[in-house]
């Protein structure tokens, strides 16, 4: 059963930078892309970052990039999310995903 467990969120305020992070257990982790994902109050869910099996390739939203960073550790099974130059619209639940399944997520909130 395919389990993933978000964390790392918070209060920020603009300008600054949170790590999420994303436990993942219940699937051969290293075989699978993994992407982060957001969805602020009253929009759709929204993809944020993809990252391939080996951690090799990355995609990333227009609105993300150049500010945030996925990694992974495949010996861990943990994904990461490192999220800089945060701005008041970066604000929404994030979640981490995988195989069609999703964690419960972790707020994120940028305010001053």
């Amino acid at each position: 059963q395919v389990h993933l467990v978000e964390s790392g969120g918070g209060l920020v305020q603009p300008g600054g930078s949170l790590r999420l992070s994303c436990a993942a257990s219940g699937f051969t982790f290293s075989s699978y892309n993994i992407d982060w994902h957001r969805r602020a109050p009253g929009k759709e869910r929204e993809p944020v970052a993809t990252i391939s099996r080996t951690g090799a390739v990355t995609n990333y939203a227009d609105s993300v990039k150049g500010r945030f960073t996925i990694s992974r550790d495949n010996a861990k099974n943990m994904v990461y999310l490192q999220m800089t130059s945060l701005k008041e619209e970066d604000t929404a639940v994030y979640y981490c995903a995988a195989l069609g399944n999703w964690g419960q997520g972790t707020q994120v909130t940028v305010s001053s």
